[in-house]
């Protein structure tokens, strides 16, 4: 945890500000997001009623806020249910509109209007409700980035009922400490998902996870790579939804009702199961994708996360169709069947707005500039990246050879816990590449030191939020004491767990978590600073850098490093590396060691996972590894 004595030193600035491109002005809704932001904040709540107009309500809220950051209650005695602002007040705009383009990189491609979501969701529904599930009761969803599961979530959501949906992927013990944690009594699954050329089996994975657990009374398996034999718990899932209505009303819930939870992994290994309502949350997160991206529906966007993690659940489902856009989906590796795969895309589709991660851009940076000329991305107007800081390099790479200058390239910070993006930059914003933005809206930053007090500007401190907002999370699934954790580490404010800076003229950098941070002769690094120095070299695709035990400085720097295509491993190019970093960041952050790797260890939603660098370089456990890439 953070030295409370010290604070952290930012070494990372480039000075360089790039205004937005020239034509953005043309579609971009928000003009200024300085004037925008300091008309939020003048009244919250008169923001996030306004916001509140976008949803359909049974019963409009007449308070908009009541309680504490702590114990946060909005538009309390309202009446809803997601799907009809999702589903119903779209089929009434237009039910032949698409609602996604779905890619799988097997080669099979579909394409689902919001009258056909509708009905197959209502078919779903019907289906769960004649099998006994109701409102309340919670069911597990472990399907890949599909339309199924997609009508899973929405089906749930319809019946009131809360659902949880577990990364496809995630191995069959993290699958079951989840269906045990939500008392789950329900489980949609599928049989396979497709990666890098291959079927992957899922269904093993199900069958490991529900052995000898009797509080699943049913799961239904979609079938993908071919019918087989199923248990007498089990059922297909095209013959559960056979004979459905493709009618059925929605179930009012009042706005905090559970909407689903989304369990995710906290500093101890153990996962933490957020939970979102449907009132604040649908409200924020709608808001928040539209205000902060300029979509609309004439875009053909396309968020490249899946389902499994809360940028899925905002961006892919709820604030997508909330908003009513045209939505790309893909299965599959992004890089299959080769370093072209996400141009292609672009360019066949004519993709106009795109939302990913840093990792992606850092992935693409690595197989080098030349590959875009390939494509024609002229289509693209906007990239979006949260999940991590983009750091300078990657920034640039985006800019410049995939946007080629006149693309906006916009940095987001958000995290589960917040539900929806909370600062970064509008595509009409001056970029500073080694800044991650300012705040969006009304929402109230600070940067502190352990006990409390504020940081001076430009130093590092922990990132806290102190004031409300919609789309935080109502509590932690079952542990009331886990959820306050978060309120009571700074009392008054929101602790996020990463570690940032605010520099003279009030914009942030969020530089990593916590955890992340090194002690160097005194000096406390982030590893972000760093890894982004490193990238900053013209051979260096990705780093990952840790911390190792020294007996004079505490801390020596060691980082792995993966290429970029065309360089190889030597000596030469290590001294070369660590001079760069000496002369980017100062001698006090040059890495002692430099491994070279052909990648980086890596969680199922692209984070490096540093701590199983450090386990392995000292040999120790290297704990739970449930999300690691495989």
């Amino acid at each position: 945890m953070l030295d409370a004595e010290r604070h952290i030193d930012h070494l990372l600035t480039t000075g360089e500000a790039v205004p937005a491109p020239a034509g953005v002005a043309s579609w971009a809704a928000i003009a200024d997001q300085e004037a925008w932001s300091a008309s939020a904040r003048e009244n919250p709540i008169e923001f996030w009623s306004r916001q509140a107009t976008r949803i359909a309500w049974e019963r409009e809220p007449a308070t908009v806020f009541s309680g504490t950051l702590s114990d946060a209650h909005w538009f309390a005695d309202g009446r809803l249910n997601a799907t009809i602002t999702c589903l119903d007040r779209q089929v009434a705009i237009g039910a032949q509109r698409v609602a996604y383009h779905a890619i799988c990189e097997d080669g099979s491609e579909r394409t689902i209007s919001y009258g056909e979501l509708l009905a197959y969701v209502n078919r779903c529904a019907n289906a769960l409700a004649a099998d006994g599930v109701k409102k309340g009761d919670r069911v597990c969803i472990y399907m890949p980035l599909t339309i199924e599961g997609i009508v899973a979530m929405l089906a749930c959501a319809r019946l009131g009922a809360v659902h949880s949906v577990i990364y496809a992927g995630l191995r069959s013990g993290a699958l079951r400490d989840r269906i045990v944690d939500a008392g789950a009594g329900v489980l949609i699954a599928a049989d396979v998902t497709y990666r890098r050329g291959k079927a992957v089996d899922l269904r093993k994975v199900v069958t490991a996870a529900v052995e000898g657990l009797d509080q699943v009374r049913r799961v239904i398996i979609h079938q993908r790579g071919g019918h087989t034999a199923l248990a007498t718990r089990e059922r297909d899932w095209d013959a559960f939804l056979e004979g459905s209505s493709d009618c059925r009303e929605a179930e009012i819930v009042s706005a905090e009702d559970p909407l689903f939870i989304l369990y995710t992994s906290g500093t101890t290994g153990k996962p933490k199961g957020v939970v979102m309502n449907h009132g604040g949350y649908l409200t924020g997160c709608a808001a928040m994708l539209a205000d902060t991206t300029s979509l609309t529906t004439r875009d053909v966007y396309w968020c490249t996360s899946d389902i499994g993690w809360i940028v899925g659940h905002s961006l892919i489902v709820y604030g997508s169709l909330a908003n009513g856009f045209h939505h790309v989906i893909r299965e599959g590796a992004p890089d299959w069947p080769d370093g072209g795969s996400t141009y292609a895309v672009i360019e066949r589709l004519g993709v106009t707005k795109l939302y990913t991660a840093p990792t992606l851009a850092r992935m693409l940076m690595r197989l080098g500039p030349a590959l875009t000329q390939s494509y024609d991305l002229g289509s693209l107007q906007a990239i979006f990246c949260a999940g991590e800081p983009l750091n300078p390099e990657a920034w640039r790479f985006l800019y410049e050879a995939v946007g080629r200058e006149r693309v906006a390239v916009c940095n987001h910070w958000w995290q589960t816990e917040t539900g929806a993006m909370m600062l970064g930059y509008l595509p009409t914003s001056t970029i500073r590449s080694d800044r991650s933005g300012k705040a969006f809206g009304p929402i109230a930053f600070d940067v502190l030191d352990k006990s409390g007090n504020p940081v001076p500007r430009g130093a590092g401190g922990l990132l806290v939020i102190r004031e409300p907002w919609p789309t935080m999370f109502a509590g932690i699934w079952g542990d009331r004491d886990r959820y306050l954790d978060y309120f009571n580490q700074i009392p008054g404010v929101y602790t996020a767990g990463d570690v940032a800076s605010i520099d003279a003229a009030g914009y942030l950098t969020v530089v990593g978590r916590a955890d992340d941070v090194l002690n160097v002769a005194g000096h406390r690094i982030s590893t972000a600073d760093v890894e982004s120095a490193l990238v900053a070299h013209s051979a260096c695709g990705e780093a990952g850098v840790i911390g190792k035990p020294d007996p004079i400085k505490g801390e020596a720097i060691k980082a792995f490093v993966a290429l970029r295509v065309g360089f190889e491993p030597s000596e030469e190019l290590r001294a070369e590396l660590i001079a760069h970093v000496r002369e980017y960041l100062g001698p006090i952050a040059a890495p002692a060691e430099i491994a070279f790797v052909t990648k980086l260890p890596k969680t199922r939603s692209g984070k490096i996972m540093r701590r199983l660098l450090k386990a392995q370089e000292a040999g120790t456990d290297v704990g739970d590894t449930t999300t690691l890439e495989e």
